[in-house]
């Protein structure tokens, strides 16, 4: 197989067929694993560790960048104006012709002691304790007075309190001398003069609120326990800084502005109206500057991003937006005969957008570079200049290289991706009625114009519009508030971090272990991963994780282990001649013919939902945004009893589905439907939007132009209205194969 050099390449194929595999666990990765090879040894050991791919030869890799999905890492700190590089620019744009002048650029950063605001850190909200919801005054320490699980009796914490000397343990609180009390809540590094035996020679007392701000407030803590997460809704407060409003700066940095407008000002606006703001400063001192912030700007506007503001959280961004974030970063680059991987730009992106991401991959080849993309969207595929589809199913019926050429060829074969765009998207002329219906009233939240609209119960709805036009605000948000028996089911990172899995996920892992325990005699715990059995090294993950600060994590496959997760001992015993790590290895119908159980019922849910190819012991980490909707479908599924009490909201749950995967999953909803189930989907893909029974359409545009009701009814109706965008590129996509 050849990917030829300076041209875009599209790699296609069922969802599972091994696109990603090929793209980025073998081209990108050992690519990389030769970039890093030049390297002094005492730089390689801190960059991420590569071994050798899997092929027999592989030559003429050049310097690699992947432009991945994966959400932002950052914190609070981080927005989609540093995310993009931008905010620095505006920083030193203001620090030139700001007036009043507040400073060099740093006194214009949140992130800044000299720019932000000492109130809040620079994070435009303020976290404190509620005293009332924390403390029971009629109860005594020994009683549990301090309603927080880490602070509960017999705890260690709760042993410091005691042991120290400061209070009665035995009185209640209201009964305290009101110094006492506070000295208990608010005292720090405090030497104690009468503390019991039990408590540490060498130790120094903090009270109660300092002990929760330090744990919990002023940095966000790597793993929480269920009790403390419920403590902690329970007692902290979060609400905008009451100095800066919100606004994360000093009153230095806010009063600075540019005809009339602030940096907070700017930051807040969308980017297609900063842009316009951009354009109208004309100051020979800050040309330059200015060039540059208008070329990024303008990049954000065309990936389709221009709804969002600058100072929008980085992590509240979705995969989709995310990587297209990261594009940005990459256009205007000096650097020419570069390698580009990306992981399907289209996601998130309404057909009326899509031409946006591919005019700039057109750009970066034309640059001189190489574009690697794996896609499912036919206008991506058929503006490549090369495809390569695998197939021809997943996961072991996968891996085959079933066709290379253009896209015109491609179209002529019998492949699933040939077929797929072969094939005309019919729309939905006899759609089913619904049973009733439910009204989401006057909604203003975000962008949406106190839009009041009915939604239809027993039918699949299909909620379309361009991205950013309020689809979801109205939908994800705003139904299960006013109607808290819809269930939202997102593409949000699971619980449980690397440790969760499908089959812990599914709720299975349980009865695997135990049946594991009945075979060989042995307790359960040694079947698990988090307890007796997990490998020593690596303490149960599989990988070697090393902290980079301030960058990314890097891990390392386990050499104890292989990445098995489990020790020796737990790998000796067998069940049906498997062990504990190739049981979940295998895939949801491997393992679910070989339980033969109720754990086997909840697995035939992942096969329902497209997720047949997927590893059962496979770390959720590693999945996309649509694997984890899915994989999060599946578990709702199997937790409800009567189908017809289904009541779902799923925001694009065919991201990452190839179109024969989007046709079986609508398959499933068809026999959802048809048993009283009612399901809302937020989507773009043209095949749903033409085969739901009711379609709601948002915008007509994104941002503030969005919000309104453009089309409510049946899919062909949609087809002539004339305000919908979604309608008018509906009527494209079926004239297309007319």
């Amino acid at each position: 197989m050849q990917v030829p050099k300076h041209r875009i390449t599209v790699f296609t194929g069922v969802s599972g067929s091994g696109k990603s595999s090929l793209a980025f666990g073998t081209i990108a990765a050992e690519a990389q694993r030769l970039v890093a090879e030049s390297y002094p040894l005492f730089v390689r050991n801190r960059l991420p560790q590569y071994g050798h791919a899997e092929a027999e030869r592989i030559d003429g890799l050049m310097f690699i960048t992947v432009v991945d999905q994966r959400p932002f890492t950052g914190n609070a700190r981080s927005t989609v104006g540093t995310a993009s590089d931008i905010s620095p620019l505006l920083r030193m744009l203001f620090s030139r012709i700001g007036v009043p002048n507040a400073g060099y650029s740093p006194a214009y950063s949140f992130n800044d002691p000299s720019g932000m605001c000492q109130r809040c850190e620079g994070l435009g909200t303020v976290d404190d304790i509620d005293l009332d919801a924390l403390l029971d005054r009629s109860r005594s320490l020994n009683e549990g007075a301090i309603r927080f699980p880490t602070f509960a009796p017999d705890t260690y914490r709760w042993k410091r309190m005691v042991h120290s000397g400061l209070v009665d343990p035995d009185l209640p609180l209201s009964e305290l001398p009101a110094k006492d009390l506070d000295t208990l809540l608010y005292a720090e590094d405090l030497a104690l003069t009468n503390p019991d035996m039990d408590y540490p020679k060498s130790s120094r007392f903090d009270g109660v609120i300092p002990r929760l701000r330090d744990s919990y407030l002023r940095r966000t803590p790597s793993r929480l326990t269920d009790d403390e997460r419920t403590g902690l809704r329970q007692v902290v407060t979060r609400k905008t800084c009451p100095e800066c409003g919100g606004a994360r700066l000093n009153a230095a940095a806010r009063t600075s502005r540019i005809d009339g407008r602030s940096i907070v000002d700017w930051s807040a606006m969308p980017v297609a109206e900063l842009r316009a703001v951009a354009d109208s400063i004309d100051d020979p001192r800050v040309t330059p500057l200015l060039d540059a912030i208008r070329e990024r700007l303008g990049a954000i506007s065309e990936v389709g991003l221009g709804y969002l503001s600058l100072d929008r959280q980085s992590t509240t961004l979705s995969g989709g937006e995310a990587q297209r974030v990261k594009l940005v970063r990459h256009l205007g680059s000096a650097l020419s005969d570069v390698c580009y991987v990306f992981d399907e730009p289209s996601v998130g992106l309404h057909p009326h957008d899509v031409h946006r991401v591919l005019a700039l991959l057109s750009r970066l080849r034309d640059a001189h570079n190489t574009v690697i993309v794996v896609e499912h969207h036919p206008a991506v595929i058929t503006a490549a200049d090369h495809v390569i589809d695998l197939g021809p199913g997943a996961g072991a019926a996968g891996g085959y290289v079933q066709f290379t050429g253009t896209p015109e060829e491609l179209a002529t074969t019998g492949t699933a991706t040939g077929q797929m765009l072969g094939e005309p998207v019919r729309i939905n002329t006899a759609p089913r009625p619904a049973a009733g219906t439910v009204t989401i009233e006057h909604a203003t939240a975000h962008n949406l114009h106190d839009l009041t609209v009915d939604i239809p119960l027993g039918v699949l709805t299909a909620v379309s519009g361009v991205a950013g036009s309020g689809k979801s605000t109205l939908i994800a948000t705003e139904l299960p508030r006013q109607h808290p028996q819809f269930t939202v089911i997102g593409q949000e990172p699971l619980r449980g971090g690397i440790r969760s899995t499908p089959a812990t996920v599914l709720g299975v892992a349980d009865p695997i272990r135990q049946a594991f325990a009945t075979a060989n005699r042995m307790p359960p715990s040694w079947f698990s991963a988090n307890a007796r059995g997990a490998c020593p090294a690596c303490k149960g993950k599989g990988v070697i994780v090393t902290d980079l600060a301030f960058l990314d994590d890097v891990s390392t496959l386990c050499e104890a282990c292989g990445g098995t997760r489990f020790n020796q001992a737990a790998l000796a015993a067998t069940l049906r001649g498997r062990t504990i790590a190739e049981v979940l290895a295998m895939t949801a119908p491997a393992a679910a013919e070989l339980l033969g159980n109720t754990a086997a019922t909840r697995l035939r849910w992942l096969d329902d939902v497209g997720l047949s190819y997927l590893p059962i012991g496979q770390s959720t980490d590693t999945l996309s945004g649509g694997e984890r909707q899915r994989l999060l479908l599946a578990k709702h599924l199997a937790d409800t009893a009567d189908p017809g009490e289904v009541r779902i909201v799923l925001d694009e749950p065919t991201a990452g589905l190839h179109g024969a995967d989007v046709d079986r999953l609508l398959t499933l909803f068809d026999r959802l439907v048809d048993a009283g189930a009612t399901i809302i989907a937020i989507e773009h893909n043209q095949r749903v939007i033409a085969h739901a029974d009711h379609v709601i359409d948002i915008g007509p545009k994104a941002g503030d132009q969005g919000g309104t009701l453009v089309y409510h009814g049946q899919p062909t109706g949609l087809l002539s209205s004339d305000a919908s965008l979604t309608g008018r590129h509906l009527r494209q996509t079926m004239r297309g194969h007319a």
